[in-house]
């Protein structure tokens, strides 16, 4: 009884300081200019009028939608690329198969701002320096972490229905696509959403990418609302708030089949 007390109350603690600064923005957001240094939590008189600012300041509507799209062709390309090597690197067996397989995770190792300069060389090479290629491309063809999420998932399967596929007459291609992809959709669902804030949370790669307002993020659109001398802090946190609750919407949407996934995945712990 005070063990499992204790728990919850720790538990209660970590939700607590996870919330409050979440708690402190939207307190933020509806307040004057003035009242931002207030120790008072809530504000005097609620301004909801910082909302209507955001979007007279911003494009922001263009610039949510541009992150979705970005977030969105990010997401299927990670889904469908990790899960094929996923698939290669846990049934198909070929020569080097480990070695590679080892090489290629060691890449998450490597700082994100060690391959910033090389990718962003490529890119001017390629003219899609200030394009939405620039943020669609680099992240399309899988990375290091979703192909080891999805080939630990594809490891759990029984062999016998890979067996039973091939002496249906399946090839590869079938194995993967009919039989094997359908029960991966946990795992499928853990990289999705994780994909999915990684790349709508993003604010280096849109930094040093993108300098057209037609084309930019909304976290950019957070660096246009900062003053060189004088910052309005609560349409900021208004802007923060705005950019947070498409996130919170998918999680809610997506919570039971993300936390499944986490389960079945083992990234929970087993």
């Amino acid at each position: 009884m005070l063990r499992g007390t204790a728990i919850y109350a720790v538990l209660v603690g970590i939700a607590w300081c996870a919330l409050l600064p979440i708690l402190w923005a939207v307190s933020g957001s509806l307040k004057r200019d003035g009242e931002i240094a207030d120790a008072a939590f809530l504000p005097q008189r609620p301004q909801w009028s910082n909302y209507g600012k955001v979007f007279e300041l911003l494009p922001m509507g263009r610039m949510l939608l541009n992150t979705t799209v970005y977030a969105l062709c990010v997401t299927a390309g990670q889904v469908f690329f990790c899960s094929l090597a996923g698939y290669a690197f846990a049934r198909l067996r070929f020569r080097g198969r480990d070695v590679l397989f080892l090489a290629y995770l060691a890449t998450l190792m490597v700082p994100l701002t060690v391959t910033v300069i090389p990718q962003f060389l490529l890119m001017r090479a390629f003219g899609w320096v200030d394009t939405p290629w620039a943020m669609i491309v680099p992240g399309l063809f899988g990375s290091a972490f979703g192909t080891y999420l999805m080939r630990q998932f594809f490891r759990t399967l029984p062999d016998e229905l890979e067996e039973a596929a091939i002496l249906d007459g399946c090839n590869t291609w079938q194995v993967y696509w009919r039989v094997l992809l359908p029960h991966t959709r946990p795992a499928l669902m853990v990289l999705a959403v994780l994909t999915w804030i990684t790349v709508w949370n993003d604010f280096l790669w849109p930094l040093v990418m993108i300098q057209r307002e037609d084309v930019a993020t909304a976290t950019l659109g957070l660096v246009r609302l900062q003053g060189q001398y004088h910052t309005q802090w609560p349409i900021l946190m208004a802007a923060a708030i705005v950019i947070l609750v498409p996130l919170l919407v998918i999680y809610a949407i997506a919570q039971r089949a993300f936390i499944r996934g986490i389960a079945m995945s083992g990234l929970g712990g087993r």
